[in-house]
């Protein structure tokens, strides 16, 4: 009986020893198969998009530790357990169990869709589609995923105000999806000092979307400082942002899209140039998380750009200009911008209401941006990106939203705007669409705003805050580039798509658009930023314009001619007027060109 009992004790002995240690071998196995099955997307990080390869094998989505979030909230309120602990200098301080986990430190999650299984496929299509952007990869990265520390060393040790206002941060959004809203709020309060953040105010224009009603009251509910408002009906941005204001208590009033993460330390350096002067309107470093994989992408302070315009009355982004890094001393000094993006900016609540906030005739999204950029600088006030605060947004390349049809809110904007403040420049827009203004509505109440602000004219702002603009009343020539032997025009678009492609011949038109041409007294044709270029081989073609002559030097002769001067040929229309030719000039009706306005002297 004692030998029976000695051999029982050795046997519970080994047991208690032994269940343990095979129990961590059978976890540290499992975690090793998960980390590399999950770090082979997150590890690549090839800038060009074009040369990234995908991963070669997808894991099975119930084996990640960050499900998609669509059940109702359900999961990402035990993510949220998993990944805050309360720290001093910050609502949050996020941990990471693990930085080789989808999206931590701002890696890509690579997916391969043809990887899936057909359930996860079809969510990867659902989510693109419904969001403009890969959801399925944003579903299986943490809402609270860490971010590098994007700043200048410079700007680390920058020393801010102790007493700086505080901020309602405003986030408007329709319909947009689970975890990247989530994140946008959590990268707020992880990365903000806690004295700073008055509110966060989230805006939802009229969504339809279960999981932004009870679930997103639910989650919010159980966090601090924030809260939201809904509309009773569709209002689009602008509208939007204007029930934010109207809601908002804080000192400053902080916009940021629906569809964004917040740096380290992006907050302070805002607040202190507002502390500085209310009337200066700031703006972060917008860096650019990709959409297709939510890699965080971005650059140092010195390859910084500065906002501008065409005379679309598109915003459009420039290299800072030398007269602008002369006027600074350092590198991570605000940069004066002649206009901002829109999307993501500061500016005093008091300030704000003094210029008169948004035009609340301007519908849903589009010119509201250039209309505040102009009223800033015209009536006083500083427009400027700061350097050392960075904001990650998600660039889409559509819009996944749905407006009624029939009607061009965009243009209708922008006539309000250049009825207001363009003066005399507003024409060089409106000859864009041959003076077809449509419906514009009442602009009486913006023009005696302009008035008791006693701003200045469109010419002041052109000449002191966008020298650098073009002026098509300096052009040579003007309008449409007609074809004497045939109705066939100059046509093409010169955004970013139609750069290094060849000009288009079309039916005239005589709607503008993308036959509105001009002649630049530099020799030039060109529409906005972009030029008729010829290599002397192949085909003209768009291309930046670069004011170096050069490929892009033309002279309209007197009978009509278009003589290319490097090469010494003639533009020429095709016999069956579908492109340009280049050949040596003659007499031919296919090289002669009419201009739609032509200057005395060319």
């Amino acid at each position: 009986m004692a030998s029976f009992l000695r051999r029982k004790r050795g046997l519970i002995f080994k047991a208690v020893i032994a269940v343990p240690i095979l129990w961590f071998m059978v976890v540290t196995l499992l975690a090793y198969q998960q980390r590399g099955s999950i770090g082979g997307g997150g590890e690549n990080v090839d800038v060009d998009r074009e040369r990234r390869q995908p991963i070669l094998e997808q894991p099975d989505p119930d084996s990640l530790k960050f499900q998609a979030a669509d059940l109702l909230g359900r999961r990402i309120h035990n993510d949220r357990g998993r990944h805050q602990v309360p720290a001093p200098h910050g609502l949050f301080k996020t941990t990471t169990l693990d930085p080789n986990l989808p999206g931590e430190m701002g890696k890509a999650m690579i997916v391969n869709k043809d990887k899936l299984s057909p359930k996860d496929r079809k969510e990867f299509d659902d989510g693109w589609q419904r969001n403009a952007f890969n959801q399925y990869a944003s579903d299986r990265i943490s809402l609270h995923r860490s971010l590098p520390d994007v700043r200048d060393p410079e700007c680390k040790d920058f020393k801010y105000r102790k007493n700086l206002p505080d901020t309602s941060v405003i986030v408007c959004f329709h319909n947009e999806a689970w975890t990247v809203l989530l994140r946008t709020v959590h990268s707020i309060l992880d990365r903000s000092p806690p004295h700073l953040i008055k509110e966060i105010i989230l805006v939802d224009d009229f969504s339809d979307m279960e999981h932004v009603m009870k679930p997103l009251e639910d989650y919010m509910a159980k966090l601090e400082k924030v809260r939201i408002v809904r509309a009773k009906r569709r209002e689009g941005l602008i509208r939007a942002r204007l029930l934010g204001a109207s809601s908002a208590t804080g000192q400053v009033l902080t916009y940021l899209d629906s569809h964004c993460e917040c740096t380290q330390g992006w907050l302070e350096p805002l607040l202190d140039e507002i502390a500085k002067d209310k009337s200066n309107v700031v703006c972060p470093v917008i860096d650019v998380i990709e959409d297709e994989n939510f890699k965080y992408d971005y650059s140092s302070a010195r390859g910084t750009s500065i906002g501008g315009f065409d005379w679309n009355l598109q915003f459009n982004w420039h290299a800072i200009p030398e007269y602008e890094r002369k006027r600074r001393k350092t590198d991570f000094d605000p940069i004066r911008s002649p206009t901002m993006a829109g999307g993501l900016f500061s500016i005093s609540r008091e300030y704000f209401e003094h210029i008169g906030s948004y035009d609340p005739g301007m519908d849903i999204w589009g010119g509201e941006n250039l209309e505040m950029s102009f009223r800033v600088w015209m009536c006083g006030g500083t427009l400027e990106i700061i350097p050392c605060s960075h904001v990650g947004h998600i660039f889409r390349k559509r819009s996944p939203y749905k407006w009624k049809s029939g009607e061009n809110v965009v243009k209708k904007n922008s006539v309000r705007l250049a009825e207001v403040w363009m003066d005399e420049y507003k024409q060089y827009y409106y000859e864009r669409f041959n003076n077809d203004l449509g419906k514009f509505g009442d602009v009486s109440a913006r023009k005696q705003l302009r008035e008791r602000l006693k701003c200045k004219s469109f010419d002041w702002y052109v000449k002191n805050i966008f020298p650098d603009l073009f002026i098509p009343g300096e052009a040579l020539a003007s309008g449409e580039v007609r074809n004497k032997a045939m109705s066939m025009c100059l046509d093409s678009s010169v955004d970013s798509h139609s750069m290094n492609k060849p000009v288009k011949m079309w039916q005239c038109h005589n709607q503008g658009g993308n036959q509105y041409w001009m002649l630049s007294k530099n020799g030039e044709i060109r529409r906005d930023e972009g030029c008729m270029d010829y290599t002397g081989k192949d085909s003209v073609q768009m291309y930046t314009c670069h004011g170096m002559k050069g490929n892009q030097l033309w002279e309209i002769l007197e009978d009509g001619h278009i003589l290319h001067k490097n090469s010494n040929r003639c533009m020429e229309l095709s016999q069956d007027g579908q492109k340009i030719l280049m050949n040596p000039c003659g007499p031919a009706d296919r090289q002669i060109w009419l201009w739609k306005r032509k200057t005395k002297k060319q």
